[in-house]
């Protein structure tokens, strides 16, 4: 081509000039003043050799790079021009990869993107990821008629005992191309029947308690939910209070709803599992079989300069039983465990969440039995307290200290009460403890204890301490990541005095951020939930409606990072030493021991597990994030947060709903509300002390002490004080609203949100 269409050099080596400078055309030979009397074509053609046909070539039209080279330097210059055409080609290539990305197929897709972005962090080849699926699904964790991700290449479908059975237009395999996967299970389970939980007249001045081993069915909840599929916040709370019996006596909408039906029983028993019957599939000529790749990991992206791990070995999958077959009413199998993480002294924050806990839960307070569990199965609360900076070193007597400082702060004192034994528990939180009992890691972790606060890829550099000051400390501490009690942070001898990062116990401002505690947390929740089971929530959360029906849905889930399609895990619900824990700790190693939901999210869209990570919309558990960042303002639920402060400060606008409406006007139908840190903002200014009343009026007079103290007022506080009414607050904040709510269950002044009455 360049033969064909490009200007004849001159005798010095540079191009003929084509104009002369008056303007008018020159040429140096007649067939070159022919030339551009006839226009080159746009296009031109190149003949490429058919494979195995000879004599024979296809003709296939490019554009004629010379044509297109002279317009644009016409037309921008000679530097502008070649510019400009360097700008299409390179917009040429990336739409054509870009086209391919989009719609090739996961057979075609090339192993790594063309213009890649976070590299790739997965660990496990396609076996692997095709036992972590089988595994979780024949232990019934997917009770989801969600089709299965296609580049994990089942060849036959699992067998799932926690789907009913139902008929499923499926292929015959042999009439199956190579290499076409499975996206579906064959489901062996009870049937379930879906339930309408309101109160009856008379008695409907409550919401009835769930009914104990219903199931919420989250395939209802993310069709009707789903932030993806443009489904707005408030409706979804709509959905979730009606199918959950919560709007019992004030019920305005009429007709049936039955697609609002989101919690179902299991009615029957798991029937015997048939294995399907899978021919071998037939090649019907030699291109067919040729399109199949031999690779066996064709389509995956490994991680960069990692090679794949070991063929993973699970146990054998779980026995999914149906609750009324079990012999006890708490499932071994399925601990209901609440996980709560917490740094430093003991505040108003977590004595918030321990008081939502006992009035939303079925904690079976408000009965006196020997044994509770024998009616329905108890949720437990544990907290896991880390008193000093969370780098500091263990001090051999950590837990006695924990548990006198628990005893002397009027803030915790209330919950070590023995009405709240076996419902409320304080834990010791040790990270070379929890890190030694996960059997994926435990023999590994200890090469990146200088880097293990890492989050996001931004690591925090821990400086370690000496020998000798180590075993001064404590003979079993391993690591200068694990927890202590507050006074260590002075014993410790960290090398970086100047860096105040490391001192840190607790957020007392927005400019004194425990940022290190937070990464520390990150890491805690997917320890607790792997060892122990059950679920964890940030210590930022208020309950706000019995889980039982969530007990029930044996799956893991987190919910959506607002508008993005990534994990946020201030809740997370993992399965006791679950394949999906596995495979995230083994993964997480290789990639720095990261477990900021950031990372999370990538390892589960790397790998296809995204499915066997649930990710919930955020209108269960997070309602007005979506406000506080500009979207569906037009139809906002209640109540409209413009910004999470005003939980806090509740703006003048919208300050008479707090107390207007209650408790019962706090995004009614969701599960728990999260707000997103605030720890330095009082839930309480006017009242900033536990009220719990004259069983726990030891507590508040320190308390109250404490606050005059602070405030340099040197008379001792006298309780009971005569109070009135125009001291407090004229418009009380949500915050203060929910507070006062749930001391006044405490207090025996009113039921909780059920009706039930707590009997000391």
């Amino acid at each position: 081509m360049s033969v064909l269409f490009s200007v004849p050099p001159r005798a010095n080596g540079f191009r003929e000039k084509s104009r002369s400078p008056n303007g008018m055309p020159v040429f140096n030979s007649s067939a070159h003043e022919k030339r551009p009397r006839h226009p080159l074509p746009w296009a031109v053609p190149v003949f490429l050799p058919i494979p195995g046909v000879r004599g024979r070539s296809l003709r296939v039209f490019v554009p004629n790079l010379p044509i297109v080279h002279h317009l644009t330097v016409s037309y921008f210059g000679r530097r502008r021009g070649n510019l400009v055409l360097l700008i299409l080609c390179f917009t040429l290539v990336f739409s054509v990869f870009a086209l391919a990305q989009r719609f090739g197929t996961s057979e075609k897709q090339w192993s790594t993107p063309l213009f890649p972005g976070d590299p790739s962090t997965l660990v496990y080849a396609r076996e692997d990821l095709q036992k972590i699926w089988k595994w979780e699904i024949e232990s019934g964790h997917y009770p989801s008629s969600r089709e299965l991700p296609k580049p994990i290449r089942l060849v036959s479908p699992p067998l799932n005992p926690a789907l009913p059975p139902r008929k499923v237009a499926k292929i015959p395999s042999r009439f199956r191309p190579p290499g076409a996967s499975v996206t579906y299970t064959i489901g062996h389970g009870a049937k379930r029947v879906y339930l309408d939980n309101q109160a009856r007249p008379p008695n409907v001045a409550y919401p009835p308690r769930p009914v104990p081993g219903s199931v919420a069915d989250l395939d209802v909840i993310m069709d009707l939910c789903d932030f993806s599929t443009e489904k707005y916040v408030r409706d979804c709370l709509e959905v979730l209070r009606l199918g959950g019996g919560l709007d019992s006596g004030s019920r305005l909408r009429r007709g049936k709803f039955d697609e609002w039906r989101y919690i179902y029983k299991e009615d029957g028993e798991v029937q015997k599992a048939v294995a399907p019957v899978v021919t071998t599939q037939l090649a019907f000529d030699g291109l067919t079989q040729a399109s199949a790749s031999p690779d066996p990991n064709a389509g995956l992206s490994r991680k960069p300069r990692a090679d794949w791990e070991l063929p993973i070995q699970l146990p054998a999958p779980l026995e999914h039983r149906p609750y009324h077959s079990l012999p006890s009413t708490c499932d071994p199998e399925n601990p209901r465990l609440f996980h709560m993480f917490w740094t430093g002294p003991f505040t108003d924050k977590p004595y918030l969440a321990l008081l939502s806990f006992l009035f939303t839960q079925n904690t079976r307070l408000n009965l006196h039995e020997e044994n509770p569990d024998t009616t329905v199965c108890r949720p437990q609360f544990w907290l896991w307290i880390n008193p000093g900076p969370a780098a500091a070193v263990p001090n051999p007597s950590a837990t006695h200290d924990m548990f006198e400082q628990l005893k002397a702060n009027p803030w915790a004192s209330p919950f070590l009460h023995p009405r709240f034994k076996g419902v409320i528990s304080f834990k010791m939180w040790n990270t070379t403890e929890q890190l030694d009992g996960v059997p994926e890691i435990k023999d590994d972790w200890r090469v990146l204890r200088d880097n293990l606060f890492n989050s996001g890829g931004h690591i925090v550099s821990v400086p370690q301490q000496d020998e000798s000051s180590e075993a001064e400390a404590s003979t079993s501490a391993e690591s200068a990541t694990a927890s202590s009690e507050g006074e260590s942070a002075s014993k410790s001898q960290l090398k970086s005095d100047g860096d105040d990062m490391l001192k840190f116990v607790g957020s007392k401002s927005a400019d004194s951020y425990d940022r290190l505690s937070v990464i520390l947390s990150d890491l805690a929740r997917f320890v607790l939930c792997h060892r122990f089971g059950g679920v964890y929530l940030d210590a930022d959360t208020i309950f706000l409606r019995d889980w039982e029906e969530l007990w029930g849905w044996k799956g893991a889930f987190a919910y959506r990072w607002s508008r993005l399609e990534k994990y946020n895990t201030a809740v997370l619900r993992m399965n006791k030493g679950s394949a999906l824990g596995t495979f995230l700790f083994r993964t997480a190693l290789k990639n720095g021991l990261d477990f900021h939901p950031m990372t999370v999210s990538r390892y589960t869209k790397d790998a296809h597990l995204e499915g066997l990570l649930l990710r919930l919309p955020d209108a269960l558990f997070d309602s007005a994030w979506l406000n506080t960042e500009n979207y569906q303002r037009d139809r906002p639920p209640q109540p409209y947060f413009p910004e999470f402060i005003e939980f806090f400060d509740t703006s003048a606008q919208n300050s008479a709903a707090p107390a207007a409406l209650g408790f019962e006007g706090f995004f009614r139908g969701a599960y728990s509300y999260h707000f997103h840190n605030f720890w330095w903002k009082p839930f309480d200014p006017s009242r900033n002390w536990p009220d719990l009343g004259e069983r726990f009026i030891e507590g508040e007079r320190v308390a109250r002490t404490n606050l005059n103290i602070a405030a340099n007022v040197t008379e001792p506080a006298q309780v009971p004080l005569e109070e009135h009414v125009s001291d407090d607050k004229r418009d009380l904040d949500w915050a203060t609203v929910l507070k006062r709510t749930f001391e006044s269950y405490i207090r025996g002044e009113r039921p909780n949100m059920y009706g039930e009455w707590l009997s000391w």
